[in-house]
């Protein structure tokens, strides 16, 4: 089993940054690709970005592009989101996921992950 706690979420202002993080508990963590979601109210929840095992690919929701940044640290079982030029469409839960079945894919679909988060919020204000 494998337990994820996102950390780093709070409100700020339309173009701030924000860093979140994702702890991942067990020793298989390098050998998982890991995503990033959110989920607005009302909406579903939705791809931001992925990243494979070694961290070489990553991929990016468009409307995230250019903004965000996905990165990992297998020594410390530790998955980032750093966002940046914050707008108010931002506002949303953010849930750390892993795949822990296709190490080097980068799923995009909340199916094709196998462990989730509790989610951090993360709100923007105009």
């Amino acid at each position: 089993q494998v337990q994820l706690v996102e950390s780093g979420g709070g409100l700020v202002q339309a173009g701030d940054s924000l860093r979140l993080s994702c702890a991942a508990s067990g020793r298989a963590f390098s050998s998982y690709a890991m995503g990033w979601f959110r989920q607005a109210p009302g909406k579903e929840r939705d791809i931001v970005a992925a990243i494979n095992w070694t961290g070489s690919n990553t991929y990016y929701a468009d409307s995230v592009k250019g903004r965000f940044t996905i990165s990992r640290d297998n020594a410390k079982n530790m998955v980032y989101l750093q966002m940046n030029s914050l707008k108010p469409d931002d506002t949303a839960i953010y849930y750390c996921a892993a795949d822990a079945r296709r190490g080097w894919y980068l799923a995009v679909s909340r199916r094709e992950y196998d462990y989730w988060g509790q989610g951090t919020q993360v709100t923007v204000s105009s």
